[in-house]
């Protein structure tokens, strides 16, 4: 698996290079600023980008606009944005136009090397995955209906699988049974008014209601 990293902190980004060269990935480019990265990605099409959300000139939000840009021009390009503080907006602005291969972490993250590994391979294979602590606090600031009509089981699961776990993970979470946590996620995609479609479609359309709060 192929991995470009954009991080300005060059600590970081060198250790980001030998935490996945030592971990059986390939990083054939790793840049310092914004431009760079849509440069290295139009070069070596990787599999993933891993972007820091703050970058130069202006260290406010040109990484997430620049994922954003990314995933636009190479859709198959997967991206987990690493930042220093929960932004929770940067991982709904990514989640509302690309509903696959998108990720959001803590860096504090990167120091538990299988969790931040794991969500990688995640995002890298199509999937999402979003920092337990932007979870957390978006579990505390939303009290909108529809997001009311759910039990607190429901919510937990609806937590898990916006942090990207599987039914299998969520089960294993919970210590329930996988038929348990099928039977949960059907409850909440009832409860938030979502239509019939591909199951991971749904949800991904669950995750956004869970970030943006949403009652419509």
């Amino acid at each position: 698996m192929r991995i470009v990293i954009a991080e300005d902190s060059v600590l970081l980004r060198a250790g980001l290079i030998k935490l996945l060269e030592t971990s059986g990935f390939e990083v054939p480019a790793a840049v310092g600023e914004a431009e760079g990265l849509l440069a290295a990605v139009a070069e070596h099409r990787p599999d993933a980008a891993i972007v820091d959300v703050r970058m130069p000139p202006g260290f406010t939000d040109e990484g997430v606009r620049a994922a954003l840009v990314l995933r636009q021009e190479f859709p198959e390009v997967a991206v987990l944005l690493l930042s220093q503080y929960v932004e929770e907006r940067y991982a709904a602005d990514l989640l509302a136009t690309h509903t696959s291969g998108v990720g959001y972490l803590l860096k504090d993250r990167v120091a538990d090397v299988s969790a931040f590994l794991d969500a990688l391979r995640r995002v890298a294979a199509g999937g999402t995955a979003l920092d337990p602590e932007v979870v957390s606090q978006l579990l505390l600031r939303r009290s909108s209906s529809p997001l009311e009509r759910l039990t607190p089981r429901e919510r937990e699961v609806l937590a898990l699988m916006a942090e990207g776990r599987s039914n299998a993970g969520i089960a294993g979470a919970l210590v329930v049974s996988e038929s348990a946590v099928a039977k949960h996620i059907n409850n909440i995609f009832s409860k938030l008014d979502l239509p019939h479609a591909e199951a991971d479609h749904r949800r991904v359309l669950a995750v956004l209601r869970f970030l943006d709060g949403d009652s419509t």
